[in-house]
């Protein structure tokens, strides 16, 4: 799967341009520019953690889904082995009880090594969901940092308190999703 792009470079050096050409606050003051593009830079920094480790997890995803199916083909062709092995049976009742039992013993082994290979398949699905809710939530983290930033810098170029906040809002809520991807673990 592709990364997930955080295409804030202009934006951020929109605000950065903004912030030292300001002249609200006056006096040298922090004004809501100067935090506007502090905020959307650190926002930006969060983005692209969170956008690195959401690929890497929507990849590791694919890859423990892939090796179930590879166990899931596996299974199958034990299956198919072990049905020969019964059609060779019921084809061959002339031989003797040597081959008999051996072919019998085959059967089991086949019906044994399915088992577990199924188990190793399951256990590939359940890395591959947990994988993937992973990456969900550290994308959905990814998606609130870049609306935050993008709503911050409209606050910063209308002077509008409101958007600044707004924009504050989804970068909180972005933080808390970044958070608690950690207790996903």
């Amino acid at each position: 799967m592709e990364e997930i792009e955080v295409p804030l470079e202009q934006t951020q050096e929109h605000l950065q341009h903004a912030a030292h050409h300001s002249h609200d606050g006056g006096g040298g003051g922090f004004s809501l520019i100067n935090l506007g593009a502090v905020m959307s830079a650190i926002l930006a920094v969060f983005a692209a953690i969170c956008a690195l480790l959401a690929g890497h997890y929507s990849n590791e995803a694919m890859i423990e889904q892939i090796k179930s199916s590879d166990q899931w083909s596996y299974y199958q062709a034990k299956g198919i082995k072990g049905a020969l092995q019964e059609f060779r049976l019921e084809m061959n009742t002339t031989q003797g009880e040597e081959k008999i039992e051996k072919i019998k013993e085959r059967i089991e082994k086949y019906k044994k090594d399915q088992e577990e290979i199924q188990e190793v398949a399951k256990e590939k699905e359940e890395a591959s969901e947990k994988l993937l809710k992973w990456h969900e939530r550290l994308a959905m983290a990814v998606t609130f940092f870049q609306v935050a930033i993008a709503v911050i810098a409209i606050g910063v170029l209308t002077r509008k308190k409101f958007f600044f906040y707004m924009g504050s809002t989804s970068g909180l809520i972005g933080l808390g999703c970044f958070i608690s991807f950690f207790f996903l673990r």
